[in-house]
């Protein structure tokens, strides 16, 4: 057996009319209007750059003592005519022997104004005090002395190759 329940009609609603009457009779109060709101400023991150602060600080490395070689430029050797042309502008074309002598083998380079000069195992050529320490038919090697950037000196390989 199935028992429902539910509102009955009732015919009788006075005491409810009187309710509303009586809620509607009261003064209606103020609401307060609602404040004025800053528009919103977006913030943008710019501390991409700086350092990770979840990341240890790197301890700072003492400066690298510097390596004592007896490498430096001679000031009192006169310097040669091809010493006053930077090696990038000096241009081997060739080899010559001297005949009947097959040891001897001098490379053959233009400077800059077109001049041949023959060069040969000793000479020095360039701005960075460039000694030719070997050469052969196809190239010279040269050793010059450039600074090390920490008021020393060392020793730099340099080749100038005969073009194809």
């Amino acid at each position: 057996m199935l028992l429902t329940a539910g509102c009955t009609y009732v015919e009788d609603t006075s005491d409810l009319r009187a309710f509303v009457a009586e809620r509607s009779s009261r003064p209606v109060g103020q609401i307060e209007p609602l404040p004025d709101f800053r528009p919103y400023e977006a913030f943008v991150y710019e501390g991409s750059s700086l350092r990770n602060p979840f990341v240890p600080i790197l301890p700072v490395v003492a400066e690298i003592p510097q390596e004592i070689t007896d490498v430096s430029p001679d000031p009192a050797r006169v310097k040669d005519y091809l010493e006053e042309f930077a090696v990038d502008n000096l241009l081997m074309v060739g080899t010559i022997t001297q005949p009947g002598d097959a040891e001897a083998l001098w490379a053959l380079v233009t400077d800059p104004k077109g001049e041949v000069h023959r060069v040969s195992v000793g000479d020095f050529l360039g701005l960075d005090n460039g000694q030719i320490v070997m050469l052969n038919e196809r190239r010279i090697e040269l050793s010059e002395i450039v600074s090390n950037g920490r008021g020393g000196w060392m020793k730099r390989p340099r080749i100038i190759v005969l073009p194809e």
